[in-house]
């Protein structure tokens, strides 16, 4: 599991920074991609990178602001020309279908891959055996929300000491104890599998903000979160300028992640006002409050260990 930021700017693309998109990448988990808005030139992004559209299973929108959504319908286009056959869920406020659907009508642009639109309200947007999407409104100028994955627990790991012990051999048999199955070896003995794991490994817990003031929203989705992915677009001293347009300062994401006792933040959608030389200002002004925080670059990649420190 590891992020990759495809944009990191706010409003307008610039130079150093295209507008919002995050992949979530799910390679070991599920063999598949979660992408996290797609502002324009996304696909552009994309190929920078190892990720390959048609490996993206699931789109996830905050809201409908365009630096969030004018890459859909030229990714969902590539991803069908390009051999993709997967089905591919889109789910987002009210009005991304109408958005979806006119774009690909209007262009005649037809998919050879099922498309499924959910069009979401707060509570849970998502559940199968691995993860669980939970979705809530924020406080921005029109209707946004935030993302809660929660990763189901993972079984502990084989005690293969105490399988050698007892004169078990590596093998097959190995394998079907890791799944927690019964196994009868040629002597007789019946092993259960649930005797020779270690203690259940806890689910990570990642959050991704969409544009948003600050607001108690924020905090209920990053409770304990691994990692918090929060809007930063203004400095410390703009924080008129944030409530006015509707969004957060440095200092504010901040305050989430440490009031939601999270482990780690990552500052993204930054104003394209501030130059490259001010960046590492607002990674301080954020980290006097909570010290393990990064600022995103278009194309950092932060590995997401399967146990996480605080």
């Amino acid at each position: 599991m590891d992020f990759m930021f495809l944009g990191t700017g706010a409003g307008v693309p610039a130079k150093a920074r295209n507008v919002t998109s995050i992949a979530l990448q799910l390679l070991e988990e599920r063999g598949t991609v979660w992408l996290f808005d797609c502002g324009e030139a996304t696909q552009h992004q994309i190929l920078k990178t190892a990720i390959k559209p048609r490996k993206i299973e699931k789109i996830f929108i905050t809201h409908l602001h365009g630096d969030h959504i004018f890459g859909l319908p030229g990714l969902l286009g590539s991803r069908s020309f390009q051999g993709g056959t997967e089905k591919l869920t889109i789910y987002g406020p009210k009005g991304i279908a109408d958005f979806v659907r006119t774009s690909l009508a209007v262009s005649t642009t037809h998919l050879k891959y099922p498309l499924e639109i959910i069009e979401i309200e707060e509570g849970m947007v998502f559940k199968d055996e691995q993860f669980t999407v939970y979705a809530l409104p924020l406080d921005h100028g029109i209707y946004c929300v935030g993302y809660r994955i929660v990763e189901q627990d993972r079984p502990g790991s084989l005690l293969v000491d105490k399988l050698k012990r007892e004169g078990v051999k590596p093998g097959p048999i190995f394998k079907a104890l890791k799944k927690g199955e019964r196994v009868q070896l040629e002597d007789g003995r019946l092993l259960d599998g649930t005797d020779y794991l270690g203690e259940a490994q806890k689910g990570r817990i990642i959050t991704i903000l969409g544009d948003t003031r600050m607001c108690e929203n924020a905090v209920r989705l990053a409770v304990d979160a691994d990692y918090v992915v929060h809007e930063s677009t203004f400095a410390a001293d703009e924080e008129e300028m944030a409530k006015a347009y509707f969004h957060s300062t440095t200092v504010q994401a901040a305050q989430v992640a440490k009031t939601a006792a999270a482990k780690h933040l990552i500052l993204t959608h930054i104003s394209s006002r501030y130059t490259a030389n001010e960046v590492e200002q607002l990674r301080q002004e954020s980290a006097a409050i909570f010290p393990n925080t990064i600022v995103a670059e278009d194309f950092l990649q932060v590995k997401i260990p399967l146990y996480i420190e605080k």
